[in-house]
């Protein structure tokens, strides 16, 4: 069994991604909800950003998502991310709000269309370069909704050019994510529908293009562990978008719906060897009626919850277990594992690291919320398109 002291290592040396936007107002595809204090600027989400890493101590980095938080000039916003203890992540590109890419982006039968698409994905690394990002994630709404609309070989075609004209423009230190989403808002063929096709496009452009695994993007039933596996087996598993669904891309705080299925994607990232800086571990999520800091504050937490569970097992004696075919010992291994309380020993890892052992209740009584209320009066919050 992992001794304490190198679990306590393991979760005081992790690192989560908040994203910019869950800063920011969503909603459903009916209403986008707006709350007071919500950021105007991403000068602002990054501020918002530094509270939750002050109260956690494991979210130093934050996605920016392109043109959401386009600015003028992104060293500086760089440097103010810094001045906070924080630093800037993934680069997060949209080929999906505009009227252009009605049938598509890089996959749309006019080259007008699929240029201007692909103009956008290079500006992103230009921004990479400038915030010294290390990933550009790319996840595209191309897709068809009838048969017959548009060639579907035709439109892989179309994919892998786009892809290998980034990949080329990448630096020496930056990767490509590749993310894949089963349908939505396509419905008959989705360009990228599944971890096979982003394996597929990664393994033909090279060891820089990586599969992200976002948790929300599988038909019910799907076994993401088992793809979590797989790809960390072949080198490929770049990160992950975690959230949490019920029916669909709900994009719920993760661990919401099915703690035990996040427990058991931890596991999976332990034991293959992925609990490294090359698996990055973000958040994708939409805080539609619940209060942003609070929301993502819970969420990181319950990603170190499920990280302290996997760090848990009792690997020899599962191996053990394995090996001698005892089917109900081999699942108790790992059921005792999930089932402990590890929350008193995050609690001291928190302790240890100086931090509140409460980082929700910290929060509240630090008086941000209030401030942010107060402050943030006028101009135009942030949100989807904003």
């Amino acid at each position: 069994m992992t001794a304490p002291s190198a679990v306590k290592a393991a979760l005081t040396s992790q690192s989560i991604e908040t994203p910019s936007w869950a800063y920011g107002n969503s909603g459903t595809r009916f209403k986008v909800f707006t709350q007071e204090g919500v950021p105007r600027t991403p000068r602002e989400k990054l501020d918002d950003a530094a509270q939750v890493h002050r109260y956690t101590g494991v979210a130093p980095t934050v996605a920016l998502h392109i043109p959401w938080d386009r600015v003028d000039d992104y060293a500086a916003l760089a440097a103010y991310a810094k001045e906070r203890g924080l630093r800037l992540g993934a680069i997060n590109s949209n080929v999906f709000q505009d009227d252009d890419y009605r049938l598509g982006s890089v996959c749309h039968p006019d080259a007008t269309v699929r240029r201007k698409a692909l103009d956008h994905l290079l500006e992103c690394v230009d921004i990479m370069d400038a915030t010294g990002s290390r990933d550009l994630k790319l996840w595209f709404a191309d897709g068809t909704n009838y048969p017959g609309q548009d060639d579907i070989r035709a439109r892989q075609d179309r994919l892998a050019e786009a892809l290998a004209a980034v990949y080329e423009r990448l630096g020496e230190h930056q990767r490509m994510l590749l993310e894949y989403k089963f349908f939505e808002p396509a419905f008959y063929t989705t360009d990228v529908p599944d971890w096979g096709t982003s394996y597929a496009h990664c393994l033909r452009l090279g060891p820089k293009a990586q599969v992200v695994v976002d948790t929300g993007h599988h038909a019910p039933g799907t076994n993401i562990e088992f793809i979590v596996a797989v790809l960390l087996r072949e080198g490929r598993l770049g990160g992950f978008d975690f959230n949490s669904r019920f029916y669909a891309d709900d994009d719920l705080m993760v661990g919401a719906a099915d703690p035990f299925q996040l427990f058991r994607i931890m596991y999976e990232v332990v034991r293959g060897g992925g609990f490294t800086p090359d698996v990055a571990f973000m958040l994708d999520q939409c805080h539609n009626i619940e209060p942003k800091i609070p929301a993502i504050i819970r969420s990181v937490m319950n990603v170190q919850e499920a990280t302290a569970k996997a760090l848990l097992v009792d690997r020899d004696a599962l191996a053990a277990a394995q090996a001698s075919g005892d089917v109900l010992g081999a699942n108790a291994v790992l059921m005792d594992a999930f089932n402990t309380d590890v929350r008193p020993l995050l609690a001291e890892v928190r302790e240890e690291q100086g931090l509140d052992p409460d980082p929700i209740a910290a929060y509240r009584r630090s008086g941000w919320s209030e401030r942010i209320r107060a402050e943030r009066v006028g101009g135009e919050q942030a949100g989807w398109g904003a």
